[in-house]
């Protein structure tokens, strides 16, 4: 009879440390607040001699657009507008900050111990045992 991901390690390890894993890290993901301080007047990135704002980003972006209207296998335009909404993308996630709420010590060791703890046990089911 062969166990967990067809290893010989034990299914209820599998299980146990599949819930507990999942349990864990839904409490920890459930205790970080996300909040952005993207705006189109804001900051993406800054430089000794002053900053990109996400308006400017947009406007390679136009006329990235308008040169792929006019003639769409001119790499110019394509790279104008891939470049720009990559630029973007990466402001906007670079704007997000991330705090934990507050919790008791024990509230964070029982989150801890439930994710770290069944991430290992989930690891060790998938193990050959002799």
């Amino acid at each position: 009879m062969r166990g967990a991901g067809g290893t010989s390690g034990g299914v209820g390890q599998f299980f146990l440390g599949f819930t507990m894993m999942c349990a864990g890290f839904y409490l920890l993901f459930n205790a970080i607040s996300v909040y952005s301080s993207f705006g189109f007047g804001s900051v993406l990135f800054q430089f000794s001699i002053g900053g990109i704002t996400s308006g400017m980003i947009l406007i390679p972006f136009i006329i990235g657009v308008g040169i792929i209207f006019y003639n769409s296998r001119n790499p110019v335009g394509w790279l104008l507008a891939i470049g720009s909404l990559s630029a973007l993308f990466f402001g906007v996630i670079s704007s997000l900050h991330f705090t934990l709420r507050t919790m008791s010590a024990f509230e964070l060791i029982s989150i801890l111990v439930l994710a770290i703890g069944g991430l290992g046990l989930f690891l060790r089911s998938l193990r050959t045992f002799n």
